[in-house]
């Protein structure tokens, strides 16, 4: 960079200040770029117009499950962790939970329900019209997404009514936009009113569809085993969170923690989660055999 260029660039501090906001992000591991997100006004509405896609070349589903916790301790500290239970694995937080649980006691069981696992799902989409962020309009993006919506594009596969289309959500052909709209509800976001408009090709032409499906992300990095802490890691953390201590010597349970006292625990806050729950159901294998036929 030349003398000239660099004083004229000296008082540019927004364009470094951004860049620097987006690289602290990153390291935190809460920024990336290939996500998009609907953005709501004041009151708490949103709105946008997305296309599911299919599954990215090499892979078999167009979205990924996993599960993870997220809640804050009686100190302040916040527990957000992958869990393990993803990959079959046992978790040191449902094993803790499910131990409140069976105690029968209720303010156990808040506890439990305060720290409870929350189900995520990842795919594809091309933003057809994003109000908010214009600039979006024609790109593919990641887009993290919960059960409500899911129970949409399973509903759209398995319409409850004879008469109404069944489409494939994340075919580029036969599919149809999803119309988002987003609101609030006792102070959660609700995406009940969401829904698919009539099914139509995403583009007429396939060199645009083709251009399209080459954009896309890769999923299954993001359930792939490095991205989740070993056991110990995670029970050496949460028990930081929540105040326990793991017994020195028998442990307590078959998980090996000492339980914190109930009124001090009893304080934990969940993370706002409302768009998100944590259900097994999965239609994994449905869809595994829906794209054998296409």
């Amino acid at each position: 960079m030349s003398f000239n260029k660099l004083k004229q660039s000296s008082d540019d501090f927004e364009k470094l200040n951004s860049q620097l906001q987006k690289m602290s992000s990153a390291e935190q591991g809460s920024f990336d770029e290939r996500f998009w997100k609907p953005e709501v006004d004041k009151a708490g509405n949103g709105y946008a117009v997305i296309r599911f896609l299919p599954a990215p070349d090499g892979e078999d589903v167009p979205f990924v499950r996993y599960y993870d916790h997220a809640f804050q301790g009686p100190g302040g500290a916040w527990y957000i962790e992958n869990s393990l239970t993803t990959l079959g694995q046992q978790d040191p937080v449902s094993e803790y939970n499910s131990n409140l649980w069976n105690t029968g006691i209720e303010s156990n069981k808040q506890i439990a329900r305060n720290q409870k696992r929350n189900l995520r799902y990842i795919s594809n989409i091309y933003v057809v019209n994003d109000p908010a962020h214009p600039e979006n309009n024609g790109k593919v993006f990641l887009f993290r997404y919960g059960k409500k919506i899911f129970e949409k594009l399973n509903d759209a596969m398995n319409p409850k009514f004879p008469d109404d289309p069944k489409i494939n959500p994340f075919n580029m052909w036969s599919g149809a936009n999803f119309k988002l709209k987003i609101t609030k509800d006792d102070g959660y976001r609700s995406y009940a009113k969401s829904e698919f408009d009539s099914p139509k090709p995403l583009k007429d032409d396939d060199a645009e569809l083709e251009a399209i499906y080459n954009q896309e992300f890769g999923l299954q990095e993001f359930i792939a085993p490095s991205k989740f802490k070993s056991y110990d890691e995670l029970k050496a953390k949460f028990l930081r969170v929540i105040g326990g201590e793991a017994p020195a010597d028998k442990p307590l349970g078959d998980n090996g923690f000492a339980t914190p006292k109930p009124q001090k625990t009893a304080e934990a806050k969940a993370a706002p989660t409302a768009d998100f729950s944590a259900d097994d159901a999965s239609s994994d294998d449905f869809f595994k055999e829906l794209m054998k036929g296409e």
